[in-house]
Parts: C-alpha cells; sequence; structure tokens
C-alpha cells in the first residue's frame, strides 16, 4: 500500500468510492453523489487549504482521507474536519488507520491544533476506527437529518494534533 497526495486524475476513483456511502446508507447526509468533476473541485480545494490523502493498494486507489474547515470563524483556524473513506472491497485492511496517521502528520505539521470527526449513528465500525486513533467521544447531535426515512444522529469525536 502507498499513502501520497491526491491529484485530480483521483476524482474518478474517489466519487466511485464514495457513491455507495451516499446512495445506500447514511453515513453520508448527502442525498446525491457527486461526480468526477465536482469530486476534482473537492479534491483541489481541501487538498489547498488543508489535506487530502489517497491509499493505493495494486495500483488502484482503495480509499482517501481528507481534512476541511472546522468553522469559517477565524478562531476555528487551528481545527479542522477529517473523514476517511475506504472501498468495501479493501475494509479491514489497515488502510483507514494508514491515511489517518498520515493525515495526521500532514495537519499538524501545517499547525493544526484539533480534528473533529463526525459519524451518523450508529457506525460501529467508524467508531472504532476514530477511538483506535485516538479520538474521544464529545456530544451527540440527535435526529439532526432525515435520511433513508428516519431521523438520524450524529457523534462527534475529538482528537487533538
Amino acid at each position: 500500500m502507498r499513502i501520497r497526495p491526491a491529484a485530480q486524475t483521483d476524482a474518478a476513483a474517489c466519487a466511485a468510492i464514495y457513491a455507495p456511502f451516499v446512495e445506500s446508507s447514511f453515513i453520508s447526509f448527502e442525498t446525491e453523489a457527486p461526480d468526477a468533476a465536482e469530486m476534482a473541485r473537492r479534491i483541489a480545494a481541501y487538498g489547498e487549504s488543508h489535506a487530502w490523502l489517497i491509499a493505493e493498494a495494486s495500483g488502484q486507489v482503495a480509499g482517501y482521507a481528507y481534512a476541511s474547515a472546522h468553522r469559517a470563524r477565524a478562531a476555528y483556524a487551528s481545527s479542522c474536519d477529517v473523514a476517511v473513506y475506504v472501498d468495501p472491497d479493501h475494509a479491514r485492511q489497515g488502510i483507514g488507520k494508514a491515511l489517518y496517521e498520515a493525515l495526521f502528520l500532514l495537519l499538524k505539521d501545517k499547525g493544526l491544533h484539533a480534528a473533529f470527526a463526525g459519524i451518523a449513528l450508529p457506525n460501529p465500525g467508524s467508531v472504532g476506527l476514530h477511538e483506535a486513533m485516538g479520538f474521544t467521544p464529545v456530544g451527540i447531535y440527535r435526529e439532526v437529518g432525515w435520511k433513508l426515512g428516519a431521523w438520524r444522529d450524529v457523534g462527534w469525536w475529538q482528537r487533538l494534533l
């Protein structure tokens, strides 16, 4: 496995990994999967402001992780939101952990102090990964989103970098 910065040419692969999380689950609160052009825009924006990393396995994109602004106000500039998505064909191979380890080093080098992860609940796999990576729970937004015919909670986890 190889971890590297994302490129525009990774957009279609990232969109393909992300689409099932949008279309078939409540893990993402998006209701329409972004196409490759939108994913390319996100890769450029987040890659410039924070970071977007790719995990390659056997020469193919197996997952990605990124960081984005936590909030717009200036005092939040040292905090960020993070997310990781792994192709289900590559799940449980340590890819999410490897992506986060590399991402956190980059973010710390950029002077960021705290990372936050919002997790639609229930999602024991994501909770387990984030807690294994040193995140601690800080609160739950109850019934904050409506998706797939039900109200969904989002838990928030924090890790100091």
